[in-house]
């Protein structure tokens, strides 16, 4: 008997491009493993009402490895039937939820803004279950952006737990780094208070932000990639100058978890 899927139906609010920078991110630093599986599968979990999402996952992953194949999961059927007109090779969409309804463990799975209607005492089983489905290297990418893109905010998750939040914006629209503090996963953005280790970071990375001013002259990269190598002294970062041109900066989860209570 087919198995009620997990979960709750989102708002299905999703745009072309949306996703470009988690996208990018993904490749860049999953890529080898994709590439070192004999049988790559991504699975862009709750992909909203139109497939945009999942299409481009699967331009964007075949770049780097041309094996890829893209499973779209959506809990509302609607959706799927919606979007089964876009599958070509490469790429299917399969009705579900956390319990993740592909027949081989997939080598990555992006839920992208799915867990914001959930309470944030529930996200970690999800991710537990999550990741329970993960191939061995597997990985899991779980944030929130805004509806076109300019910022995002993410976990990067293995089958053993949370391992970086990445912070990633498009540097012309950004007035200060805590303006990425609406973008906070469930986990982290009722956590935005002082005592909380991510607060701590982002008033670091503003103060930082500030001091690099004069790089201002020099574009907004330049002042990003100046207040990121300032904040690396005192916060575990685990990119560097490559990901920084980017509008990224990543930091350690053991560094940003959130206090207990």
């Amino acid at each position: 008997m087919h198995q009620r899927p997990i979960g709750t139906a989102t708002r299905g609010t999703t745009n072309p491009n949306r996703l470009r920078r988690m996208d990018r991110w993904i490749a860049a630093t999953h890529g080898p493993t994709l590439r070192r599986s004999d049988s790559p599968l991504a699975v862009d979990l709750g992909y909203g009402a139109a497939p945009w999402t999942a299409v481009e996952l699967l331009d964007r992953l075949r770049t780097t490895e041309p094996r890829t194949a893209v499973v779209g999961v959506e809990i509302d059927p609607e959706r799927v039937a919606a979007a089964r007109p876009y599958e070509r090779e490469g790429l299917t969409f399969a009705h579900g939820g956390f319990e993740i309804p592909t027949a081989d463990r997939p080598t990555l799975i992006r839920a992208a803004n799915v867990l914001r209607q959930y309470d944030e005492g529930e996200v970690a089983a999800v991710w537990q279950r999550l990741c329970a489905r993960l191939a061995p290297g597997g990985l899991l990418v779980e944030g929130t952006c805004d509806e076109i893109g300019r910022r995002h905010v993410w976990v990067a998750l293995g089958p053993e737990g949370p391992r970086t939040v990445t912070f990633a914006t498009r540097l012309g629209s950004l007035e200060r780094p805590s303006d990425l503090a609406e973008r906070l996963p469930k986990a982290l953005i009722h956590r935005n208070v002082p005592g909380e280790p991510v607060h701590a970071f982002l008033r670091d990375f503003d103060r930082a932000w500030a001091t690099a001013s004069p790089y201002a002259s020099l574009g907004a990269r330049q002042r990003w990639i100046a207040a990121a190598r300032a904040v690396s002294a005192d916060w575990p970062l685990t990119d560097g100058v490559r990901r920084w041109r980017q509008g990224e900066i990543t930091v350690r989860w053991s560094a940003l978890r959130p206090t207990a209570g």
